[in-house]
């Protein structure tokens, strides 16, 4: 629901409440043999390397409505990359009097306002089981803000910038801040599950969990991809190559894979 001036909480300084929004995404490959896992994590290190994360996460900067003070980036070896940018407050046009509407937010880059003490981060993690096949490819993203914005409108972009299979999303707010009489207030907008911020096309094609702790402002949802084609998990060949057993044990272990990291378990087989 937008809120009119009038409505909005007045607040006495500063906005000292953070909002924290974390957001891991997996992608699964099946790799059968040295050659191939190298040439996925080859292309995993193009395809992510720190200029193009820098990238996305110069556009978040701006759905979340930052100033860009300072761009740390690296690219690591064997595989790997992490970027940081620290963002601090400009000049404030005008207030958004709907901050907070459980809605997803926008795709395209959109000012709305300049932020204070904030940063935005990302790590790669490419990864590999030493004998089955599977490579992982874990990318984890975390967005702070101070102030009036929450980094959840920067999770519809977020997600449409990776390709993946799982998603952990975390999202806290901590600290506090006071209305104008000194009352404290530990949260200054209404949230029920990270999924109000999720597009209904992107939740139809997971299955998720939610777990929140609502009286410590802590929200965690779970994704897990729907459909399941197998030539979307191997890397330079179709299942057309395959005979029906080779297609059976390779599509159960990338399952059992995806159920690992959904469930946060070891799920043996038989």
């Amino acid at each position: 629901m937008k809120l009119t001036p009038e409505q909005r909480i007045q607040l006495h300084g500063f906005n000292n409440l953070t909002k924290s929004l974390s957001f891991n995404m997996y992608d699964i490959c099946y790799t059968k043999t040295k050659e191939e896992r190298e040439a996925y994590l080859e292309y995993i290190d193009e395809q992510y390397n720190s200029d193009r994360l820098t990238t996305i996460l110069q556009t978040v900067t701006e759905i979340i409505g930052a100033h860009v003070l300072n761009i740390a980036k690296q690219d690591f070896v064997p595989q790997g990359a992490s970027v940081t940018i620290l963002v601090s407050e400009g000049a404030v046009v005008e207030v958004p009097t709907a901050s907070f509407d459980e809605s997803p937010g926008p795709l395209p880059s959109t000012v709305v306002m300049q932020l204070d003490k904030s940063h935005i981060t990302v790590h790669t993690y490419p990864e590999y089981h030493p004998d089955e096949g599977i490579s992982t490819f874990r990318a984890d993203i975390d967005v702070s803000t101070c102030g009036e914005i929450s980094p959840l409108k920067a999770l519809n972009y977020l997600i449409h910038s990776f390709d993946t299979d799982i998603m952990t999303i975390d999202y806290r707010v901590r600290g506090f801040t006071r209305d104008m009489s000194g009352h404290k207030l530990f949260i200054d907008h209404d949230i029920n599950s990270i999924q109000n911020y999720i597009p209904e096309e992107v939740q139809g094609q997971f299955d998720m969990i939610d777990v929140n702790v609502y009286q410590e402002n802590i929200f965690h949802t779970k994704c897990k991809l729907k459909e399941f084609d197998l030539d979307n998990y191997l890397f330079g060949y179709t299942k057309e190559t395959l005979n029906e057993q080779e297609q059976e044990e390779i599509t159960e272990r990338i399952i059992e894979e995806m159920d690992e990291i959904y469930y946060g378990k070891n799920m043996r087989r038989d």
